[in-house]
């Protein structure tokens, strides 16, 4: 056997290959510093901490892994959230241990958009819900405030968009608002897969109002007394 990395394949009854082979490294993965990490809990750790869904071409660049090990390794983590199995890559230089029924998590790895993200399970969305906001300062900060502006003027718009307008990044302020319910997403971007945002009936409660089209047209407001900034509700 030869120090080359191989990749586990598993043959069918009838010793010939599967036709579409879920192929999966035998070796940790290779991180300087760390040479034996794990490609489902490496994915997992990046997933974790991800704002937008991954796709696979993108997760695979990250672990610098073909796409069909990735693809094998999320399939593995979906099954695992849903108490199906128990992830963790094939390996030769460690005991394979019998897959079996786990836990089902609270949390789920949802495909949207093209991509890969964590979402809360929908049966905890109120509880969670309820918590964020107990947990959240009543006043929203000016940056909130401006940013929860654009998306009510221009929704459904991505984070990249409001970033744009607003010239600042905006990741932790979208996140803001959408642990007050204030915004939510309402769908994804046919060309880029990014998320979209919009407001939600919660604010139109804070506000008084029952319809976006009671906001005040906006140009008016603008320092610069710019035009093209009309309320866009599709």
């Amino acid at each position: 056997m030869t120090n080359d990395v191989e990749a586990v394949i598993e043959l069918g009854a009838d010793g010939e290959e599967p036709e579409s082979p879920e192929i999966s490294i035998a070796t940790p993965l290779d991180v300087p510093g760390q040479p034996r990490l794990d490609l489902d809990r490496a994915l997992e750790a990046i997933l974790f901490i991800a704002d937008e869904p991954q796709s696979y071409v993108s997760l695979a660049t990250a672990v610098a892994r073909p796409i069909a090990e990735v693809r094998a390794s999320v399939a593995r983590l979906v099954r695992d959230y849903d108490g199906q199995g128990t992830s963790g890559e094939p390996r030769t230089d460690a005991p394979v241990d019998a897959a079996g029924a786990g836990i089902r998590r609270a949390f789920e790895l949802r495909e949207v958009g093209g991509g890969w993200r964590f979402y809360v399970r929908g049966e905890y969305d109120r509880l969670v819900g309820a918590f964020v906001q107990s947990q959240t300062p009543p006043k929203l900060s000016q940056a909130a405030l401006e940013t929860l502006s654009v998306i009510a003027y221009k929704q459904p718009v991505s984070r990249g968009q409001v970033a744009s307008i607003r010239a600042v990044n905006v990741d932790s302020v979208v996140r803001t608002l959408l642990g007050r319910g204030l915004v939510t997403e309402v769908g994804t971007d046919a060309e880029t897969g990014a998320i979209l945002y919009g407001t939600t009936e919660q604010l139109l409660v804070n506000l008084g109002i029952t319809s976006l089209d009671e906001l005040p047209p906006i140009s008016p407001l603008l320092d610069d007394g710019q035009d093209g900034f009309e309320l866009d509700v599709r």
